[in-house]
């Protein structure tokens, strides 16, 4: 499958090649903006020469921030994101010897089950891993039976709502605006007389 969420086609390439690189990415979607997230994963894997969560799982976590702390940084907060990442690598190589993939492939899961698997990874709340399961059936060809349901708003076609219904630089221009216009929203709806 080819992504185009970072605007860098090295790091697009990965998150299409690679499915713990693009769940990496999705753990990294915080506090930073999506295409500063999305290609952290190819930051990673030119630094260490693998996206292998063994390999993740088994570095150094002092020099795994060292890693993260490089410029340009992987994230903005190097210290729990890259304990993050590696929490998320020895959980994926743990319980799903090592491939990503089967969280979303393994006997056959209806969407509901993926949500489930994808919300007991580290890092994954409700959002997070609706926003992922829309990824994955938007553009990664996800075929569970009713993954659109279990994504809820973000799995509907034409959301503009997040990191899934990105494909070029117009739906991402969409996607930002509309994040916008929640965050308003939502400093409105606390704002004092409300």
């Amino acid at each position: 499958m080819e992504l185009h969420i970072t605007g860098d086609p090295a790091a697009d390439k990965l998150l299409g090649d690679d499915a713990f690189a693009l769940l990496t990415g999705m753990l990294l979607d915080q506090q930073v903006t999506m295409e500063s997230a999305f290609a952290g994963p190819e930051k990673i894997m030119t630094r260490i020469g693998s996206m292998d969560p063994a390999a993740i799982a088994e570095y150094d976590p002092a020099g795994f921030v060292e890693v993260f702390k490089e410029r340009p940084a992987v994230h903005r907060f190097p210290g729990s994101m890259a304990g993050r990442v590696q929490a998320l690598a020895e959980t994926v190589q743990r319980d799903w010897n090592g491939d990503a993939t089967a969280i979303w492939t393994q006997d056959g899961p209806n969407g509901e089950e993926v949500l489930r698997r994808l919300k007991e990874l580290p890092g994954f709340g409700e959002q997070k891993a609706k926003i992922f399961l829309a990824l994955l059936g938007k553009q990664c060809g996800l075929k569970a039976q009713g993954w659109q349901e279990a994504a809820g708003s973000y799995g509907q076609e034409g959301a503009f709502l997040s990191v899934a219904d990105i494909v070029d630089p117009e739906s991402l221009r969409k996607v930002r605006a509309s994040k916008q216009a929640a965050k308003a929203a939502a400093k409105a709806a606390k704002a004092p007389g409300h």
